[in-house]
């Protein structure tokens, strides 16, 4: 499957960076995944509301000014211009958008996981269309028992991906995130504290995520476009096929997408799958020179968070 064809129009995404580092670091992180993917969304990067209040961890290895989005202790129980924090982002959202989903790394995803749950329960972005989608990156949840009572009261019923690292120092928080969502998606990588590296197996659990939630193209005549509605459940049975083989990356979902398969145009589809099979990327090498620098860095990224 190529990129966005097929479809109507690319999703907007709204992407919260980790803290103390900003918009254009969250971007540079996640240019690392497979450009089929990335290319359905139309992806948004701001800087934190605060600058950075003290060292940022990535310092030497990309170029300042860094930001956070609010302050903590290091309980993380207690927190300082976090109504100031969210009130910017709902006025952004509104301003900038509609969007249709979010995108955070540690801090940012905490804040998005946030911000979905206040949305559901009527706190905010009230006159901004439902979220319909989350990808958290080692996000965790609130401490506070008075914003757990309404972030998290009834399961969030938005399309959310997990990506929880075996060596993350927030894998737990990750797990206990992942909870608050009806039927998520985790996806599980050998890495730390960072934005991972994605092997096939994920790429394709991404691709299989992203096409339950793409519009499918409506021509003129009103009719669906039956090769786009085919390719999904071509993608679908690919990526079980794959799920099954692999071993390299452990991902459950309880969210599945029943997709009627059609006769028609089977040869056509048969043969964009076996083009698309060729382009889906490996395990892919670190050719990063930053990498290993910016892996130490982020493992070791908001002391609490």
């Amino acid at each position: 499957m190529e990129g966005n064809k097929g479809h109507e129009k690319k999703m907007k995404v709204l992407c919260l960076h980790g803290f103390r580092t900003s918009g254009s670091f969250l971007q540079k992180q996640i240019s690392k995944w497979d450009p089929s993917f990335l290319s359905n969304f139309d992806m948004v990067f701001p800087d934190g509301i605060f600058p950075a209040g003290g060292k940022s961890d990535i310092e030497g290895i990309f170029p300042p000014p860094y930001f956070e989005w609010f302050q903590y202790n290091p309980d993380f129980t207690e927190y300082t211009n976090l109504d100031k924090c969210i009130s910017y982002l709902c006025d952004y959202m509104t301003s900038n958008g509609p969007f249709d989903g979010l995108l955070g790394f540690s801090q940012g995803a905490t804040l998005s996981a946030l911000l979905l749950g206040y949305q559901a329960q009527g706190k905010v972005l009230k006159e901004h269309p439902p979220i319909k989608l989350l990808v958290s990156i080692s996000g965790s949840k609130f401490r506070d028992p008075s914003i757990c009572e309404v972030a998290y009261k009834d399961p969030i019923k938005v399309k959310s991906v997990h990506f929880i690292g075996a060596k993350d120092w927030l894998r737990v928080p990750s797990e206990e995130l992942a909870t608050a969502f009806d039927n998520p998606l985790i996806i599980r990588h050998p890495q730390g504290h960072t934005v991972p590296r994605l092997d096939e197996a994920a790429v394709q659990q991404l691709r299989n995520w992203a096409m339950t939630l793409l519009p499918i193209s409506v021509p003129e005549n009103g009719h669906v476009n039956q090769n786009g509605v085919d390719e999904i459940a071509e993608s679908k049975q690919e990526g079980a096929a794959t799920e099954s083989n692999s071993t390299k990356t452990e991902s459950t979902s309880s969210a599945e997408t029943s997709v009627a398969d059609s006769g028609h145009c089977k040869e056509n589809v048969k043969a964009k799958a076996v083009e698309a099979k060729k382009d889906e990327p490996g395990e892919r090498k670190n050719t990063d020179p930053d990498s290993s620098m910016e892996t130490k860095a982020i493992n070791e990224e908001e002391n609490r968070a």
